[in-house]
């Protein structure tokens, strides 16, 4: 089937609620990411890792579009990361007319020939109701980090939650999970925006969240990165010093070996 086959396919399926040659996302609800206008926004689309050679594209419901894994635009890029098995697409200089629904979709080389693995709805906003003013943040193994999630005033009595995109879980601000050493906390001031602080950082929190208030979210990429050596042992490691008897001065703090 050509690709433009593929994509006239698909649009049937989507516009007329059939399912034809089409396996609809089954992810969960279909966020509502608000973006400021003329700024930018990076959407993680996760798949299976059993289609990682495959191809897979990112489709605009506004122009009947598609973009494939690995395209470069001035305002768009769609790069795969099969290494984390999921393919982003970031989206620049955002206008009201880019408003609308998105797919990320993949193509299968199976029966159904194409699936449907994420469908946001992106909206346009001079003043968005949920956003983030830094959407990457990093932190080292063991560590600490925050990230905070504003909303206008109509979204005070909504609930507030940190999620992880890759397995749906999900954290409240009325919880706090303490699980493997680790812990989210979420506090809202009522007012404007809540803090989500993660403690006691593993290697393996790295990866996608988003802010969720309501039914609007806004996504951040977390970076973990291996904890730092201390400078006294990376210095006796790195020259191999025999410290037995000896005392080893660094930056005019003695430390007796």
């Amino acid at each position: 089937m050509s690709a433009d086959a593929k994509v006239h396919l698909f649009y049937i399926s989507i516009g007329f609620c059939l399912i034809l040659g089409v396996e609809s996302y089954t992810g969960g609800s279909n966020h509502i990411i608000t973006v400021h206008r003329g700024g930018s926004v990076t959407i993680p689309c996760h798949y299976d890792e059993k289609y990682t050679p495959q191809k897979k594209y990112w489709f605009a419901e506004i122009d009947k579009s598609n973009k494939y894994t690995n395209t470069t635009e001035k305002n768009l890029s769609v790069i795969d990361h099969p290494d984390q098995s999921l393919f982003t697409v970031t989206m620049r200089n955002l206008q009201e007319k880019h408003t609308g629904h998105y797919y990320c979709v993949v193509e299968t080389g199976e029966n159904p020939p194409i699936k449907v693995i994420y469908e946001p709805y992106i909206k346009i906003e001079y003043a968005p109701d949920v956003f983030v003013w830094n959407s990457s943040v990093s932190g080292h193994e063991g560590g600490n980090v925050s990230v905070q999630c504003s909303y206008s005033s109509e979204y005070k009595k909504k609930l507030k939650r940190w999620c992880r995109y890759k397995d749906k879980s999900s954290f409240t601000e009325k919880k706090t999970d303490t699980s493997q050493n680790s812990s989210v906390q979420i506090s809202d001031n009522g007012e404007s925006s809540f803090t989500v602080l993660m403690t006691g950082l593993r290697l393996s929190d790295s990866g996608w969240y988003f802010c969720s208030v309501g039914e609007q979210i806004s996504p951040v990429q977390l970076t973990v990165t291996e904890a730092e050596t201390s400078s006294v042992t990376k210095t006796i490691y790195e020259t191999g010093i025999n410290t037995s008897n000896k005392t080893v001065v660094i930056e005019d703090q003695r430390y007796c070996a």
